[in-house]
């Protein structure tokens, strides 16, 4: 199949999915776990003769907000994540496509004076671990539950951003006990696509395009998740900027491309009717994301976001105004107030 660039542009900028669609090309586009804090803090590693692989200076180097903790996970992967307040529920955080866990900043700093926030780094992403690691919605789902056993948490209300919502979809399907809320920003896997528009992502989001991604088009992609992109996301574009200066922004490109095949390989539509959790859905009116006006140019981001509340039982919907793809940023104060109310 040849792929125009008039179509991977499309894609590029107004398909799937999330903060830092890092994914265009240049053409334009615990019980078993061992818990230690990074190196710009105190070390409480109990990995006891496992020695951790050198940190890599770019990525280590990032904008964090919160102390970030790492833990071993049963099958050998390191996760980075932050822990912050304490109160009657523990939230977990996770972030979406190309993103990273500082994508909660705006909301773990009000929520966390009422709840337990943990915000993960998904293998592949952040400060998280690269090499050799799998990418699929459930093996994310696996580590997001693994980390909870790491930390002794029987249940938590997941709040997933994007490729993230599909991510918590999965888990909830997956483990259902273990999950009391789900929280859905913009989730990736409401929207469907034929065989052959699966096909066309995983020809036009590749390793290679990633990588290739220039400056200018990084700006494009960050402004595309917002509608009207906040002056304080700046260090996210920096962030993003510095990645491609790293040893490992091979692997976090290969994370990427795996991300986006494996959003459309593992399609949880069908499955909605069976989530059995309280759900909470928030969309931004303004969403240029979902629906892919370029594949799917007759749907709107409301009916969207109405597939979803009717499709999973026990649901609700929240709607935002002029508020873009990466809401709980642009909007942080109307997207911790509609969590509050739904915990309430």
């Amino acid at each position: 199949m040849k792929v125009s660039s008039k179509t991977k542009l499309a894609l590029a900028a107004l398909g799937l999915i999330c903060l830092q669609t890092a994914c265009q090309s240049a053409q334009h586009f615990a019980t078993s776990a061992g818990i230690e804090k990074t190196a710009d803090t105190a070390t409480a590693s109990t990995e006891a003769t496992v020695a951790a692989p050198a940190a890599d200076p770019v990525f280590e180097g990032l904008n964090y907000r919160y102390a970030v903790k790492k833990v071993k996970l049963p099958n050998g992967t390191r996760v980075a994540y932050t822990d912050e307040g304490k109160g009657p529920e523990t939230l977990i955080f996770i972030h979406g496509l190309g993103s990273y866990l500082p994508a909660w900043d705006k909301n773990v700093a009000e929520l966390s004076k009422h709840y337990r926030c943990i915000a993960i780094d998904l293998p592949g992403y952040g400060k998280s671990d690269k090499a050799d690691i799998t990418t699929g919605m459930a093996s994310y789902a696996d580590n997001v539950l693994a980390l909870m056993d790491a930390l002794k948490l029987e249940r938590a209300t997941l709040v997933g951003h994007s490729m993230g919502g599909q991510i918590a979809i999965t888990a909830a399907l997956k483990a259902p006990q273990r999950v009391k809320h789900l929280v859905l920003a913009a989730p990736a896997g409401i929207e469907t696509f034929t065989d052959q528009q699966k096909q066309l992502f995983k020809m036009t989001v590749t390793p290679e395009s990633v990588q290739k991604t220039t400056p200018e088009q990084v700006v494009a992609n960050f402004k595309v998740n917002f509608h009207q992109m906040p002056a304080d996301v700046q260090y996210m574009i920096d962030d993003r900027l510095k990645m491609a200066e790293s040893a490992e922004f091979g692997a976090y490109s290969k994370a990427v491309a795996g991300s986006v095949a494996a959003m459309v390989d593992e399609p949880v539509y069908e499955q909605l009717p069976q989530v059995q959790v309280p759900t909470l859905i928030i969309f931004g009116d303004n969403d240029a994301l979902i629906p892919n006006r370029y594949l799917n140019p007759n749907l709107t981001t409301q009916a969207v976001a109405e597939t979803a509340r009717d499709r999973i039982p026990n649901s609700q919907l929240v709607m935002l105004p002029e508020t873009g793809h990466f809401l709980q940023y642009e909007q942080a104060g109307a997207f911790n107030k509609a969590i509050r109310d739904f915990l309430k």
